[in-house]
Formats: structure tokens, sequence, C-alpha cells
């Protein structure tokens, strides 16, 4: 009877604390601050509303107070109009520290009239090297688009407009990596990636059509507050607060895998689990296991 009631009594207080730390309702004045280049970027809009800069003096960059550990992190992003030739808009989350995990989306910029590529990525541990890259199926410039990071304790999943371009599902039983034990924080930036970001750094930024901007809205984050080791259990037990954890969300379904096939059938120009000449044949063991 004392085992049962000690067993009731965890529960309770892992959905008791769960229940505190999912109500998230994220706003650029509230949840997050400029950790470089504030003093020529800025909110508007009630909070709603923020424009990155970036000059020949510097870039800019927000991340949040908190740090989350699994839901949903969105952010509506109107990417810099024109020639933005080795600029980089970048919307990632991570921990910090030398092991650290992060999961990516890097925008590098074009020259006039090309199309933007989206790079991703994840990082487990302080692991990466696992990118894949696409080209946008639309003008990413001329107005806002949702890209939105969902992250369960069974899979990764990134989302543009409400179509999933990537999945990376959880093998960490088969000893493969997969970030489910760090809290990580929001991030976004516009930066100077001119040696490496267009044609490989063969395009370089035109200082003269400086100052670049890129616009973001309506910062969301859906997501189970990181207090701690605690959280590890308390943001991954499976209850109705936890929407994350529902059956809904272990899988795409299968409209999703179909809008997935579209767009890496078409749009995907990169895939590092193909990329055979630079990793000597040696390829990561996710690279042969379902990922959807």
């Amino acid at each position: 009877m004392a085992t049962a009631f000690k067993s009731f009594v965890a529960v309770v207080f892992i959905s008791a604390i769960s229940f505190q730390s999912c109500l998230v309702n994220a706003n650029f004045n509230t949840d997050t601050y400029f950790n470089w280049g504030a003093f020529h970027s800025y909110v508007f809009g009630n909070g709603e509303d923020l424009n990155l800069v970036l000059d020949k003096v510097a870039g800019s960059g927000i991340q949040s107070y908190n740090s989350y550990l699994f839901g949903s992190i969105e952010m509506l992003i109107k990417l810099v109009p024109g020639n933005s030739a080795g600029t980089v808009t970048a919307y990632y989350l991570s921990s910090k520290g030398d092991y650290h995990d992060e999961i990516d989306f890097e925008f590098l910029g074009n020259s006039s009239g090309q199309p933007y590529t989206m790079h991703t990525n994840i990082f487990t541990e302080g692991k990466g090297n696992r990118e894949q890259q696409f080209k946008l199926w639309f003008d990413p410039t001329t107005g806002f688009h949702n890209y939105t990071i969902h992250w369960n304790p069974n899979a990764v999943v990134w989302f543009v407009d409400s179509i999933p371009i990537r999945v990376y599902r959880n093998y960490k039983s088969e000893g493969i990596g997969f970030p489910n034990r760090q809290g990580m924080q929001a991030y976004s930036s516009l930066w100077n990636a001119d040696n490496w970001a267009t044609r490989g750094g063969l395009v370089k930024i035109d200082w003269s059509r400086a100052p670049f901007t890129a616009g973001l809205r309506k910062f969301n984050a859906r997501a189970c507050k990181w207090n701690g080791p605690v959280s590890i259990y308390q943001c991954a037990y499976p209850n109705q607060v936890n929407w994350w954890t529902s059956s809904a969300y272990k899988q795409l379904s299968w409209d999703q895998q179909g809008k997935l096939k579209w767009v890496r059938d078409n749009y995907m120009i990169y895939n590092y689990c193909t990329d055979y000449k630079r990793f000597n044949w040696q390829m990561a063991p996710e690279c042969s296991k379902p990922q959807y």
C-alpha cells in the first residue's frame, strides 16, 4: 500500500510540474534578449515583431531566456531580400558546453535572382556532421513563412509552413545520439558568413547594399520549460499536458509522409547520408535506419 501511495504521489508531482512547465507564451520583449548587435536591431508591434540587422560593423542575434525540452518552437521569418550573398540567417535550438545538443535551420544568402539554400543540422552531445540542405519552393523574402522545430521523445521534425522536410528518429537505445537530456534555448541571428555561405565563399557580401534586414514574427514556444535534470523525466512523461507525447506525434501521418517525400524528391540538394566520399563510406549508423 505504501509503495502504491508513493507511486501515486510521484505521478501527481510529475504531472503538476509538467503542467507548470509547458505554459509558455513567448514574446520577444519578455522572453528573449539581444545577445549581440542590440544597438541597431529592434523589437516592435507589442513584442510580436523583431528585425535583425547586419551591416559592416556587426550583425545581430537574440536568444530566449528559457531553455526547453520537447515541444514545438515556431517562428515566422522573412529573409533578407535582393542580393543577400554571404549572409546567413540562423534559427536554432542549442544547449551549452562542449557536449551540447543543437537543432538547426540556417538560410544561406544568394545572389539576386537565385534561390536561398536552407541548411539543417542536428548535434547530439557535441557531434554534428548531419547536414541536409534544400532549395525552397517559394520566395522567402516577400512574406513571412512558418519554420517549426517539433521535438519529442520519439523524433525531431523540421517543418516549413506545416510541411515536414526532415525527420531524425530516436535510436538512442541502439547507441545513436538523440537530444533528450539537455534543455535548449532558442536562438536567431543574422551574420556575415561570406567565407563559406554562398558558393563555398566565392561570392562575397556586397556592402553597398547594407544594411541587411531579416524579419522575425510571433516567436512561439509551445514547449516544456527546462527546470534542471528533473525535467528529463517531467517533460517526457506521457500525459495530456505533455501533448507532444501523444500517439499522434509518434509518427508522421500518411499525408505528412507524402508531403515529406515531395520535398525530398524535388528540393533536397544535399544529404550527409549519401555523401560517401566525404565520410569514406563510413556512414553514420542512423543512415541505415528508417526515419519516418
